[in-house]
C-alpha cells in the first residue's frame, strides 16, 4: 500500500540492447497492491532498457499507480483492446491467475508467447469455487511458455498443474521512501492514531477472507488485559468491513479501522508491532516494506512467507488466535527481542533482489522466447 513513485518519462531508446524494440503487454486483471506495483515497476524498467510496453488493467489501477508516467502506453483492460493489443505483442506478460486466462483467450490463435507471474494463489478452496480455481489454474499453466512464481510454493503448484517451464522469479519491492523520509516523527504519527502511552500495532491489507482479520480480532480480545492495553489500527478496506466493525463495537475491542491508505511506511515507522494474519500470501509487501523499515513482525507461517523473513519475523500458525495473541505479548513485553527482530529485518530485506535485478530476470525470460521463435 505504500504510495506510487513520482512519475519520471522516459523516452526509448531508437536500437535497445541491439535489437529490433522488444513489445510487450502487461496484462493485470485487478487492481491489487502487488501485482500492479510489480507492473508499474516492471514498466519503468523496462522502458529504461528500450522495451515497448503497453499495459492493460483496470482504469482505476491507471489512475493509482500512473503506468503512463512510468513510460508505459495504457489501454484499459476491456476485451476488445487486450485482443487488439495482443495482437502486436512480441510478448505478452499476464499478471495473476484471472489475468492469465483473460490474456490466453486473446491470444488464441497467435503465435505470441504467453508469461505469466503468479502472484496469488494458494491453497485452492473446496466446493464449486475451488473446483473452478483449479480448472483455471491448470488451462492458464498449460497455456503459458513460462510461468514465473514469486514464491517456491507458487512454483510448485505451477508444476503440478502441468505448466512446461515454472520458474522462481521473486517481485522486488521498489525502493521507496526510507523509513526516516516516511513522514512526520512517529510520536506525531501516534499522537494522531490515539497511541501516545500504549503499545501501537498495525496491520495492512484489504479487508477480504482469507486475510485472517477475524482471527485477528479473537487476538485482540485476548490482548486488551494487557497493561498498557495495545492499540491495532488495520489500514485497508473491503467487504467484511462492517462486520468487522461490528464485533469491534460489541466487544469492546481496541482496534480502529483506517480504510484504505497510502502511507504504509509512515505508520510502519511509528509502530511497535506489524501483525500479518493471513491465510496465504506469495511475497506480501507489508511483510518486505515492515522488515525493511526495521519493524519487528509477527505473521503467519504460511505460502512464500517463511522463505521471504527467514528467522526476522516471528512466526506462528494460521488460524490459531491464541499463538498469536501470545507472540504479540512476548514481543510487547520483550523491547531487546524487538530490537533484534528490527535489526534482522533489515540485514533480510538487504538480501532480497532488486528492481534492476526483477526487471533483468524478466527481460533474460523475453529475449530467451523471442530466441526460440
Amino acid at each position: 500500500m505504500s504510495s506510487s513513485p513520482v512519475p519520471v518519462p522516459v523516452p526509448f531508446p531508437a536500437q535497445p540492447y541491439g535489437r529490433t524494440p522488444l513489445r510487450t503487454v502487461q496484462v493485470l486483471g485487478g487492481a491489487g497492491a502487488g501485482s500492479s506495483t510489480h507492473v508499474r515497476s516492471l514498466a519503468t524498467g523496462l522502458a529504461a532498457r528500450g522495451v515497448r510496453v503497453t499495459v492493460c488493467a483496470p482504469v482505476e489501477a491507471e489512475g493509482e499507480y500512473d503506468f503512463t508516467g512510468a513510460g508505459a502506453h495504457f489501454l484499459p483492460d476491456a476485451v476488445s483492446a487486450l485482443r487488439v493489443a495482443c495482437a502486436g505483442a512480441d510478448v505478452v506478460h499476464a499478471h495473476g491467475v484471472r489475468a492469465g486466462m483473460r490474456a490466453a483467450l486473446a491470444l488464441r490463435g497467435r503465435r505470441v508467447p504467453l508469461v505469466v507471474t503468479w502472484h496469488g494463489g494458494g491453497p485452492a478452496a473446496g466446493g464449486a469455487a475451488g473446483r473452478l480455481a483449479r480448472l483455471l489454474e491448470r488451462h492458464v499453466a498449460r497455456a503459458a511458455a513460462v510461468v514465473l512464481g514469486a514464491s517456491s510454493d507458487q512454483v510448485d503448484l505451477a508444476r503440478l498443474r502441468g505448466a512446461r517451464d515454472a520458474r522462481l522469479a521473486p517481485t522486488a519491492l521498489p525502493a521507496g521512501a526510507a523509513p526516516d523520509e516516511a513522514g512526520p516523527e512517529p510520536d506525531k504519527v501516534r499522537a494522531e492514531l490515539g497511541a501516545v502511552e500504549r503499545p501501537l500495532l498495525i496491520a495492512i491489507g484489504s479487508l477480504a477472507p482469507g486475510r485472517g482479520y477475524a482471527g485477528l480480532l479473537d487476538a485482540a480480545r485476548a490482548w486488551r488485559t494487557l497493561d498498557p492495553a495495545p492499540l491495532l489500527v488495520i489500514a485497508g478496506e473491503g467487504p467484511m468491513r462492517a462486520e468487522l466493525a461490528r464485533r469491534i463495537e460489541a466487544e469492546g475491542l481496541e482496534v480502529r479501522l483506517l480504510g484504505r491508505r497510502r502511507d504504509a511506511l509512515r505508520l510502519l515507522a511509528a509502530a511497535d508491532l506489524a501483525v500479518l494474519p493471513s491465510r496465504w500470501e506469495a511475497r506480501p509487501l507489508v511483510a518486505q516494506e515492515a522488515l525493511r523499515a526495521g519493524v519487528a513482525l509477527v505473521a503467519t507461517r504460511v505460502g512464500g512467507i517463511p522463505e521471504l523473513v527467514g528467522d526476522a519475523a516471528v512466526l506462528v500458525p494460521y488460524g490459531d488466535p491464541g499463538a498469536l495473541a501470545g507472540a504479540v505479548a512476548e514481543l510487547l513485553a520483550d523491547p531487546e527481542r524487538r530490537a533484534a527482530l528490527a535489526a534482522a529485518g533489515r540485514a533480510q530485506a538487504a538480501t532480497w533482489p532488486s528492481e534492476d535485478d526483477t526487471v533483468a530476470q524478466v527481460l533474460s525470460v523475453y529475449d530467451e522466447l523471442m530466441d526460440r521463435r
